[in-house]
Order: C-alpha cells, then sequence, then structure tokens
C-alpha cells in the first residue's frame, strides 16, 4: 500500500516485487543489487497483521526481523541510504504522545518483530527509523475503535512526508510521523466512512493498545 502511494508521487523509482527482491532472500537481493545500487532503500516490506501474526511468529521473524536484518547488511555492504518503516506500535500504548527517545514496550507479537527490524538498523549509522501508521484512503471496515487512540492517518497523507523525508540527506536516527491525536473512530468518519460502528479493544483477539499516538514536533521542525 505504501509503496504503490510512494510510485505515484515517483514512477521513476524501482520497486523491485517479491520474486525479483525476496528479503527473506539475501544472495537473490544481493545479485539484485549488484546491477545498479541505489542511493536510498524504503524498506517498507512487513508481515503486518497482528491476530494472523500470533497465528504464526515464526513468520514474523523471517519476514520483519530476519529480512529486515538481510536488508540492513545488504545497505552496509554498498553504503546505501536505509530508511525504515515502523511503528507506533512498539511503544506500551498507555499514555499516547510518545516522543522519539520514550521507553519501547511492545504489547503484542506483531510490534515485537518491528522492534527487532528496529535493532538490525540502529545498528546501521547510514539510517532513518520511520515509526508511523496509516491505512487506507477510505476506511475500510464497517467498525473503527471508539477507545483506541493513534496519530494515523490515510497513506496519501502520510507517503508523501515518508518521500520527502527520505530524500533529505542530513536526517538520520529516529523520526515519527502522524497527523494529529484521534480515536480509530474519529479517523474512519474524517476518511468520509458513513455509519461507522464501534469496535472496543475488547472485542478483538489480540491486545490492540490504548494510546500509541506520537509527538510529532520533531517532524514539525524538520518540514515546516
Amino acid at each position: 500500500m505504501l509503496g504503490k502511494e510512494i510510485l505515484k508521487i515517483n514512477p521513476e523509482i524501482l520497486v523491485p516485487n517479491h520474486e525479483e527482491f525476496d528479503i527473506t532472500n539475501y544472495k537473490q537481493m544481493l545479485d539484485y543489487i549488484n546491477s545498479s545500487p541505489p542511493e536510498i532503500i524504503i524498506h517498507a516490506g512487513a508481515f503486518t497483521s497482528p491476530p494472523l501474526i500470533d497465528q504464526d511468529p515464526m513468520k514474523a521473524i523471517n519476514v520483519n526481523i530476519i529480512g529486515t536484518s538481510n536488508i540492513v547488511l545488504i545497505c552496509s555492504t554498498f553504503n546505501i541510504k536505509l530508511i525504515y518503516i515502523s511503528t507506533d506500535y512498539v511503544f506500551k500504548g498507555n499514555k499516547g504522545n510518545y516522543k522519539e527517545n520514550d521507553e519501547l514496550l511492545p504489547q503484542n507479537h506483531y510490534a515485537w518483530s518491528k522492534l527487532g527490524g528496529e535493532c538490525a538498523v540502529r545498528l546501521y549509522s547510514n539510517s532513518l527509523i520511520i515509526r508511523t501508521s496509516f491505512c487506507e484512503s477510505i476506511f475500510p471496515y464497517d467498525k473503527a475503535f471508539v477507545d483506541q487512540y493513534t496519530s494515523r492517518d490515510s497513506v496519501d497523507v502520510i507517503a508523501p512526508i515518508i518521500f520527502k523525508l527520505s530524500n533529505m540527506k542530513d536526517i538520520k536516527g529516529i523520526i515519527h510521523v502522524g497527523t494529529k491525536r484521534k480515536s480509530v473512530k474519529e479517523l474512519a468518519i474524517k476518511l468520509g466512512k458513513k455509519n461507522v460502528g464501534d469496535l472496543y479493544r475488547k472485542d478483538v483477539s489480540f491486545h490492540a493498545p490504548k494510546d500509541t499516538s506520537l509527538n510529532i514536533e520533531k517532524l514539525k521542525s524538520m518540514t515546516t
């Protein structure tokens, strides 16, 4: 979803498919990069469904942790700037307004696997970790959380910010990307979903944090 949106911004970027660039296959990636090393890799590939990851955590290890480590090794070999798309779920989610240096404490398997990816990226200095959350431009579900708060927004809002940051060569480390704090139901209404029903965190099978909203003051200072 994110890759397709970024491709709309710049249709000339390379977007290899899974058959060409499987992040769990280091040799295949190496062969692909050897032909024409890029200056930047935006690593947006991930296994992202919390309930499915609860059923198959080993796939999350293989894709989100080992796959990201493979990307880090590739970038290190060719001195490629790495942009890693992480998640607001790396925080405990009990207070919101999280800053980049706040304590990390994932609350579900998905979040732990994304933090595992962050650990690999943090060992590579030529990198930028972007913690964010986004969804389809039209809210896809009939119900939305009324008791979960977020900085999430539609992918067409978030993607241009990520693309802009990716092309700012001096920005490294960690940055939070999002919009103002809101409930997920408020987001659904903002995105034009009519008659969206109420959903509560207790109604789902996985642990859904209460408030993972992000402090975006650093983002504002760099992009305004």
